[in-house]
């Protein structure tokens, strides 16, 4: 995990790679859970035995939004910041699902720190654009260019 102490390191860091999480597995008992808390029952993601039958992937896949949800878990194993008192999500400017993400499958993220901008005294916005891998592939399955707000004590 790479540590970064305070503003003036992190603005020094655009443009670099902040590092990769480990893997996450993403089962079908996730992928269920996500349906549940989305609303999301569509058969792709559900119906295993449909999905066999039916898809190119021979199984059920990951919702697109199930893989965004995890931004948040690979950022926490990829790097902390020092000295932050709040951080918050702002939003994103561009996602991208680019591959599916079938039930079994791990996956990682990477991150690099785009940007880093002054938002008022002691408050930063910071760019990071996420490339999510799946193991075993080498098309990513989601690249996102994600914003947050980060202040620091």
């Amino acid at each position: 995990m790479r540590v970064i102490s305070g503003a003036e390191e992190l603005k020094s860091a655009v443009g670099s790679e902040l590092g990769v999480s480990d893997w996450i597995l993403v089962d079908q008992d996730r992928i269920n859970k996500f349906a549940e808390a989305t609303g999301d029952f569509q058969w792709i993601h559900l119906d295993v035995e449909r999905a066999a039958r039916e898809t190119p992937w021979k199984s059920t896949i990951a919702h697109g939004y199930l893989t965004l949800s995890l931004v948040p878990m690979i950022m926490a194993g990829i790097w902390k910041i020092e000295g932050v008192a709040s951080s918050i999500n702002y939003g994103s400017n561009k996602v991208r699902f680019t591959a599916p993400v079938p039930a079994g499958s791990r996956v990682r993220g990477r991150g690099v720190l785009k940007a880093v901008d002054e938002q008022g005294p002691g408050s930063l916005r910071l760019t990071v654009e996420i490339t999510v891998e799946r193991e075993g592939q080498e098309r990513p399955v989601c690249v996102a260019e994600t914003l947050s707000i980060v202040n620091f004590a």
